[in-house]
């Protein structure tokens, strides 16, 4: 397998939300808030678009399946430094 560079949250969220902002499906407002890893998955949280009772709205599957690409685009780069 190969290496995976070791990142801080910090940078790693820096560019993940570079891709955000550059990706086609972009909402504005949309960005990445944490990141953690598990099982050397990268898993990146920030806001859902839930409306004023907490239910999903149209924005929420755009919110989600952004943060499940940066999780398949950048686990397979890098690391979070512990």
């Amino acid at each position: 397998m190969k290496n995976k560079q070791v990142i801080s949250s910090f940078d790693l969220l820096l560019i993940a939300n570079q891709l955000i902002q550059d990706h086609q499906d972009y909402i504005k407002g949309m960005r990445a808030e944490s990141v953690e890893e598990k099982d050397e998955v990268l898993i990146f949280k920030g806001e859902y678009f839930l409306d004023e009772s907490g239910l999903p709205t149209e924005k929420t599957t755009a919110a989600f399946n952004m943060f499940k690409y940066l999780a398949h685009q950048l686990s397979k780069e890098f690391s979070l430094e512990k």
